[in-house]
């Protein structure tokens, strides 16, 4: 995304729904009943933030003022030398507070917002403000900061720190492949950061903690029965010491079911039968399949299926009957903690529950890892892009490399300035195939359709004025992407991202497929 946001809706007096009631002792606001003194009039509230980048003060950023409840840009405001901006006049009265969304732009940033007392950072559907080009899945989400103005409560802290993808907010681990199956694949390679000799440690307490997440999994992965996706959750979270083995003391509550993040991280893509590296000290591991919490995207109306995998060689389950929420009955692990003390911090899906659709303890209630940025992909102008959130580098072009795999290995290596849309300086060497998880990261789980997002345009509904082209140039629909992961349960298949869905799933190497390319932020 590139270009500070373009709100242009015309700026209005600021209507807040039932809030010309007046003045009134013990009115009602949010649930709690507020009692004003005899000094008069409930004073308007204020928001006052910082901006920064890599702990500097950012001049110039738009932080734009957005009025939920009757979806209208109510103020700007744009960062002065010392990164600070402020909003006021923000009424405080009637019976329906306003409810304010925050977020920040400034060309050539990505940005993620933190705030204290009185208001919260969530994700926030926008998908109403604007016009797509036909793509009817493809919604935009922005990561924001949410304030309800109650009397007497302004707001401040409502910072926001901006990325380049010079400090990414999250490490990418290495997949676990060791063997090399082509010159440059991830066997070759072994991009991102390594598991050391021994990544899994029993606790002696029933627990056995991740080195390289930091999360700490149940030990005994078939002690809980295998039950349906909501049976799973309640399961989990009813866990506690003194069942399965457990003298940890933790209560009910503690544990959760795994996100899909989380569940994909175990998968050892070197292992099969199960994909999981040997020598751990886990017990009773199914090769069946094995429950996430994170829903398969279905908007308002909630979604029948959730997302899955396989552990037997790490396939991703989304099929309609073996991921039927109601139906399939598969395998349940359990996950503590937050993935603070691993050698890397994983991503949040970026899923959450829509008002509706609130399941206590799924991926969308507990939004566990690392919070995705807003804009996250940087367009630099010369045929790639930069995600904000791991600083990896994509070649803009998508549909430039269609081959078998080890052809697509070779023909993206090859790549340089000049070719397929670059103008970076780039030469051949620079670039590869990316792996598993390179691939996966690209996710973002409130899509339904991955390649309908990469390829929307977004434009006003307001003016039909531009406010972002397609952020990958020809991302196709409907089609395997390849990683350079070799799956180890049958070495003539590598593992793909589907790009729809982008589930990864195992194809044949002789099978033509399309090819991304990634290279480091140089």
């Amino acid at each position: 995304m590139r270009g500070t946001m373009r709100w242009t809706l015309v700026i209005v007096a600021i209507v807040i729904l039932c809030v010309v009631c007046g003045c009134k002792v013990g009115s009602s606001a949010g649930g709690a009943v507020v009692n004003q003194t005899d000094s008069g009039a409930i004073p308007d509230n204020s928001i006052t933030g910082t901006v920064t980048f890599n702990g500097s003060p950012l001049a110039g950023a738009t932080v734009t003022l957005f009025l939920a409840n009757n979806n209208v840009v109510v103020q700007t405001a744009t960062t002065d030398a010392n990164g600070n901006y402020s909003f006021s006049g923000l009424s405080a009265t009637g019976n329906v507070p306003g409810e304010y969304q925050l977020c920040s732009e400034k060309t050539a940033y990505g940005f993620y917002p933190s705030v204290g007392a009185g208001a919260i950072v969530k994700r926030w559907d926008f998908t109403g403000q604007f016009q797509g080009n036909g793509m009817t899945d493809a919604g935009i989400y922005f990561t924001i900061i949410d304030y309800i103005s109650l009397p007497h409560a302004p707001l401040t802290g409502a910072n926001f720190a901006a990325y380049d993808g010079s400090t990414p907010r999250v490490q990418l681990a290495a997949t676990g492949q060791t063997a090399s199956y082509a010159t440059g694949d991830d066997g070759t390679l072994h991009k991102g950061t390594g598991w050391g000799t021994s990544r899994f440690t029993g606790n002696g307490d029933g627990s056995v903690t991740d080195t390289v997440t930091g999360l700490v999994w149940l030990k005994d992965a078939g002690c809980l029965p295998a039950a349906s996706w909501a049976t799973a959750i309640a399961e989990t979270s009813a866990l506690a010491a003194g069942q399965c083995g457990l003298a940890d003391g933790s209560k009910a509550g503690d544990w959760r079911l795994p996100n899909l993040n989380e569940l994909e991280s175990l998968v050892d893509v070197s292992a099969a039968h199960p994909a999981l590296t040997p020598g751990n000290p886990f017990l009773h591991v199914s090769t069946g399949i094995y429950w996430s919490s994170t829903s398969y995207f279905g908007g308002q109306l909630g979604s029948p299926s959730a997302w899955a995998i396989r552990m037997d060689d790490g396939r991703y389950i989304n099929d309609g009957e073996l991921n039927s929420k109601t139906s399939a009955t598969n395998a349940v692990w359990a996950v503590r903690g937050a993935d603070t003390g691993g050698a890397v911090h994983l991503a949040a899906t970026g899923y959450y529950d829509e008002p509706s659709q609130v399941v206590k303890g799924d991926d969308g209630d507990v939004q566990a890892g690392v919070e995705l940025t807003y804009p996250r992909f940087l367009d630099n102008g010369n045929g790639t892009l930069t995600d904000t959130m791991t600083g990896l580098v994509w070649m803009k072009q998508a549909n430039c490399i269609e081959a078998g795999w080890a052809e697509a290995v070779a023909q993206v290596q090859s790549l340089g300035n000049g070719t397929c849309g670059l103008s970076d300086g780039s030469k051949p060497g620079d670039w590869r195939l990316p792996n598993r998880n390179e691939m996966q990261s690209l996710e973002d789980r409130m899509v339904n359709n991955e390649a309908d997002f990469m390829n929307a345009t977004y434009v006003w509904k307001s003016d039909a004025a531009l406010y972002r082209s397609p952020i990958f140039a020809s991302f196709m629909g409907n089609v395997y992407y390849w990683t350079s992961t070799t799956d180890a349960a049958d070495t003539t298949e590598a593992w793909t991202v589907f790009s729809c869905d982008f589930g990864v799933y195992n194809v044949a190497k002789s099978n033509p497929g399309f090819a991304l390319a990634v290279r480091d932020r140089q």
